[in-house]
């Protein structure tokens, strides 16, 4: 199993932030197995090409199916991550919120791979082959259906993190049975905002589709693009506060050290 490796090897592990999930729980792998699937039904396609130009058309779906991959690949890291923290596999709300989230991943492949065939079949000029030996062509998407394109796919993007939003708050709750210091609960609430700040993201772009109609879906996905510079910006006021806070404690302990010096 690829998460046994992982933690095995401990890869990813964060200076500051001690490992609590030492173990591949249950309800880990039962994830993973749930992941690998959602993977397989982004395959481009189940059968082997007959021709060659069915390899092409087969071929064409590729980017499609690396930037889906990709996304369901950060959705399983911060998964991996949260766990490896925490530790709370066993916690009964935790396994609840992790059930939701592996029905929204299962429930959105298909939209997800619609969505971002669309989007590149149209910035690379790709037409969709129904019969090859044909060359028939057809629509994938009638210009007013975007906008609800968009809706769905922003709702399903608000769910996840909503979901993260919620297991980062079950670990804030417990952060002192878990044994959070000040470093790490300061981290946990980075966390929670980072994936607030995306469930804002999200309902922008979905406000967009919705009151802006057709016109305004290419605004509808290039709210995305808020994400790098609010995560950034967020990550950084928060490493700012942990250094002032840490700069603050050394400086008391000095002028403690000094008081009770002879």
């Amino acid at each position: 199993m690829l998460r046994g490796r992982l933690a095995g090897r401990r890869v990813g592990e964060e200076e500051g932030f001690s490992w609590r999930g030492q173990e591949v729980s249950r309800i880990e792998g039962f994830s993973d197995a749930v992941f690998a699937f959602a993977v397989t039904l982004l395959v481009v396609s189940l059968e082997v090409p007959d021709t060659f130009d069915e390899l092409l058309a087969t071929m064409q779906g590729f980017f499609a199916f690396a930037i889906c991959f990709c996304l369901l690949l950060a959705v399983w890291l911060e998964h991996y991550k949260f766990f490896r923290r925490y530790g709370i596999g066993s916690d009964a709300f935790t396994v609840r919120l992790n059930a939701v989230l592996l029905f929204i991943v299962l429930f959105y492949v298909y939209p997800l791979k619609f969505l971002f065939t669309l989007v590149v079949d149209q910035y690379l000029g790709f037409s969709t082959v129904v019969s090859p030996s044909m060359n028939a062509t057809s629509e994938e998407i009638e210009p007013g259906q975007l906008p609800l394109l968009l809706v769905i796919f922003g709702a399903g993007f608000v769910a996840v993190q909503l979901v993260f939003v919620l297991l980062y708050l079950r670990a804030y709750v417990l952060r002192r049975a878990l044994g959070l210091d000040a470093r790490e609960t300061s981290i946990t609430r980075q966390e929670i905002q980072s994936f607030l700040l995306m469930v804002g993201v999200g309902l922008t772009s979905i406000s967009i589709a919705v009151f802006g109609g057709e016109e305004a879906t290419s605004w509808a996905g290039y709210a995305y693009l808020a994400l790098f510079p609010l995560l950034m910006l967020n990550a950084q006021i928060m490493n700012s506060r942990r250094k002032m806070i840490k700069a603050s404690a050394d400086e008391a302990g000095v002028v403690h050290d000094e008081e009770d010096a002879p």
